[in-house]
C-alpha cells in the first residue's frame, strides 16, 4: 500500500499542469508545475487543475485540523488566541513565545517537556532580535511549538500520556486521524515524521479542500466554529505581523487559511466552499500567486488578494519581472 501511494503522489505531482511562470524582462526564466482544486459547499469537486484526488502531505496546513482534534479530546484553552497558536506556524515574535508558554502553564508543564525539534524563529526580525541577544535554537521558538503545547497540554486534559505523544499509535494522534479522515471524507493515506517531529497525515488536495470549507461554514457553538473563529480573530497568532496567511485572513471576509511546507495553501470560505494549492517542486514564491487567482476566479477580490498575488522578480534591486499565474 505505500508503494501504490508514493507511486500515485509522484504521478500526480510529475504530470501536474503549469500553474505559474516566473518572468524576467518578458522571458519566461522558470515554470512551476502544480495541483489546485475548489470544492462546493458539501465537500464535491468544483473544479480541478491536475490529479487533485491522489494524497499529498498538507504539512502545516493540518494544523487547524489537528486543533479540532485536540478541542474534541478535552483541550480547554480559555482565550481565542491561545487556539490560533495552537494551529500556527507562528513566526517566533514574543508574543508567540508568551502564547506558548501560556498554554503550556495551563496544563502545568514547561519548556523542558516540548518536544518538537529545535530552531530559530521563522521571522527574519525576530530570528535577528532572537541571535543578537545571544540566544541558540530551541523547541520554544521552533514554528510549530504551539501546536506541541497545545497537544501536550491535551494529554493532561485526557490523561494520556505525556512522553510519547508523538508517537502515530498514541490516543492523541489517533484522534487526529479519525477528525482528518472525517473532514476530509477520505481515508489517510500514509503518516510519516515531520520538519517539527510529530507525524504528518496524507490526504489529498480535494480532502483538505473539503476540510477547510467545513471549518469556515461551521455552525456557531460547535467545536469547529471554535477554530474558525480564533484564526478570523487573531491571524496573527495564526502566522505573523509580516505573513501573508495574516494579511489574507485579515482582508478577506469570512475566510480562514493555512500556509504549509513545501507549497500547500489551503483556504476556506465561509459559504463552505474550500480551495486549496500545492505546487510540484516545493516553491514557496508560486504558492500565494496562484492562490491569489484561484480567489479571483472565485469571486473573491479586494487588496488583500491583490497583495498576495503580486510578486516581483527582481533585477540590480528593482523590479524587472514578475511571478504569474498561468491557469487555464
Amino acid at each position: 500500500m505505500v508503494g501504490a501511494v508514493a507511486t500515485s503522489s509522484l504521478s500526480a505531482l510529475s504530470g501536474a499542469p503549469v500553474l505559474a511562470h516566473v518572468v524576467r524582462g518578458g522571458f519566461v526564466e522558470s515554470v512551476h508545475r502544480g495541483v489546485a482544486v475548489g470544492t462546493a459547499p458539501g465537500g464535491d469537486i468544483d473544479f480541478a487543475l491536475g490529479d487533485v484526488t491522489s494524497p499529498c502531505f498538507p504539512r502545516s496546513s493540518n494544523k487547524p485540523l489537528q486543533t479540532l482534534a485536540m478541542l474534541r479530546s478535552g483541550l480547554a484553552l480559555v482565550e481565542p488566541k491561545l487556539v490560533a497558536l495552537a494551529s500556527a506556524s507562528h513566526s517566533g515574535e514574543q508574543f508567540h513565545l508568551d502564547g506558548v508558554r501560556a498554554i503550556l502553564a495551563s496544563a502545568g508543564l514547561t519548556e523542558d517537556d516540548l518536544q518538537n525539534t529545535p530552531d530559530l524563529p521563522y521571522d527574519d526580525q525576530a530570528r535577528t532580535e532572537w541571535l543578537r541577544a545571544g540566544y541558540d535554537a530551541t523547541s520554544i521558538t521552533q514554528n510549530c511549538s504551539g501546536k506541541h503545547a497545545a497537544m501536550l497540554a491535551t494529554c493532561v486534559a485526557a490523561g494520556w500520556d505525556t512522553k510519547t505523544y508523538r508517537d502515530p499509535q498514541h490516543p492523541l494522534q489517533q484522534a487526529m486521524a479519525t477528525t482528518i479522515a472525517e473532514l476530509a471524507q477520505e481515508q489517510i493515506a500514509a503518516v510519516a515524521v515531520d520538519g517539527c517531529g510529530a507525524p504528518v497525515m496524507a490526504i489529498s488536495p480535494a480532502g483538505l479542500a473539503r476540510a477547510f470549507g467545513a471549518i469556515a461554514a461551521a455552525a456557531p457553538g460547535t467545536h469547529e466554529a471554535t477554530v474558525r473563529d480564533a484564526i478570523r480573530a487573531h491571524p496573527e497568532y495564526l502566522g505573523g505581523t509580516r505573513r501573508d496567511v495574516t494579511k489574507l485572513i485579515q482582508g478577506v471576509d469570512g475566510l480562514i487559511a493555512k500556509d504549509g511546507a513545501e507549497a500547500v495553501y489551503a483556504v476556506g470560505l465561509p459559504d463552505g466552499r474550500g480551495l486549496v494549492v500545492k505546487i510540484a517542486d516545493g516553491a514557496q514564491r508560486a504558492r500565494p500567486v496562484v492562490m491569489a487567482e484561484l480567489l479571483r476566479r472565485a469571486g473573491v477580490t479586494g487588496v488583500a488578494v491583490d497583495e498576495l498575488g503580486h510578486a516581483d522578480v527582481l533585477g540590480h534591486g528593482v523590479p524587472v519581472g514578475a511571478i504569474a499565474a498561468v491557469i487555464p
